[in-house]
C-alpha cells in the first residue's frame, strides 16, 4: 500500500469512528495464522460503511498479516479498481482466496453480495447470505478458521424503499452486471433514485456502527460444508439481532 492509499484508509476510518461514532469489541484474539474473515454488508456496491468499520476493527485486531478482499466484479466495471486494489481489492473467486491463504494471508469475503448490500430498510437488520456456502467450502478446503465480524447499523444511512429485484431481472442485470437488485432509494445528495446509490458514493445518515469479532469457528466432524454455513449465520444473525434489539434508527 503506497502512502496516498494508507492516508486514505487512514482518513476514511477516522471519519467511521467519528461520524458514525464506531464502536468495535472482539470476543478472543484472531489466530496467529490465516483466517478467513466472514462479514456482513450494511449498505452499498463499491463504497459500504461495514467496509471501513471492519477495517478499523483489523487495526484494533493488531494483525499483521496482509488482508485480501475478495470484491463484487462490479468495481471493476466501474473502472473503480485504482481506489480499491491498494486497498487489498481483488476480484472474488476461489483461487484468489487460496492463493492468498497460500501466501500466509488472511481474506475478507461479504458472502451475500448485492442482495445483502443493496437490502431495503425493513430487512436492515437482517443478514442475507441468499442461501451461498462457498465460504464455508474454502474454510475447508484451505484449512483455515472462519472468523465472523458483524456489523449493525449501515442500513439506516439511507431510506431503502425496495430492492427492485423484479426490475433488474427485467433488465437482465444479473447477465450485464452481476447484479440481482436495483434498489429505489432517498439519499443525499441523489434523493429519489433508483439504482444510482450503490454504485455511487452517497452521504451518510451518522448512523451509529456497532462491530463485533466473534470467536474463530470452525467445522465440526462429519459436518458438511452447507451445514456449517448455516451455522456461522445462524451466529453472525444472533449477534445482530442482539447488537439492534434496543437499538434506535440512526441514534443507536
Amino acid at each position: 500500500m503506497d502512502n496516498i492509499a494508507r492516508a486514505l484508509r487512514a482518513a476514511s476510518i477516522s471519519a467511521v469512528r467519528f461520524y458514525n461514532r464506531l464502536e468495535v469489541t472482539v470476543a478472543q484474539p484472531v489466530p496467529d495464522t490465516p483466517v478467513l474473515f466472514v462479514a456482513n454488508h450494511g449498505f452499498g456496491g463499491v463504497i459500504d460503511l461495514n467496509v471501513f468499520a471492519f477495517a478499523a476493527a483489523y487495526d484494533e485486531l493488531g494483525v499483521d498479516r496482509e488482508l485480501i478482499t475478495l470484491t463484487h466484479q462490479i468495481a471493476w466495471t466501474l473502472h473503480a479498481e485504482k481506489l480499491i486494489e491498494p486497498f487489498g481489492a481483488r476480484p472474488a473467486g476461489r483461487q484468489t482466496a487460496l492463493d492468498a491463504f497460500a501466501d500466509g494471508n488472511n481474506v475478507l469475503v461479504f458472502p451475500g453480495g448485492d442482495v445483502d448490500a443493496l437490502k431495503t430498510w425493513k430487512h436492515r437488520n437482517e443478514i442475507l447470505f441468499d442461501g451461498r456456502t462457498g465460504y464455508s467450502r474454502l474454510a475447508m478446503e484451505a484449512g483455515v478458521p472462519i472468523v465472523p465480524v458483524v456489523t449493525a447499523g449501515a442500513g439506516e444511512s439511507l431510506l431503502v424503499l425496495g430492492s427492485g429485484k423484479r426490475l433488474a431481472k427485467a433488465l437482465r442485470l444479473d447477465k450485464a452486471l452481476r447484479l440481482r437488485t436495483l434498489p429505489l432509494s432517498v439519499s443525499i445528495p441523489w434523493g429519489v433514485n433508483l439504482g444510482m446509490v450503490g454504485l455511487l458514493p452517497y452521504l451518510p445518515l451518522p448512523t451509529k456502527l456497532l462491530t463485533s469479532v466473534l470467536a474463530p469457528m470452525r467445522p465440526d466432524a462429519d459436518e458438511t460444508a452447507e451445514e456449517f454455513a448455516g451455522r456461522v449465520h445462524s451466529v453472525m444473525q444472533s449477534e445482530l439481532d442482539e447488537l439492534t434489539k434496543d437499538r434506535r434508527p440512526v441514534i443507536g
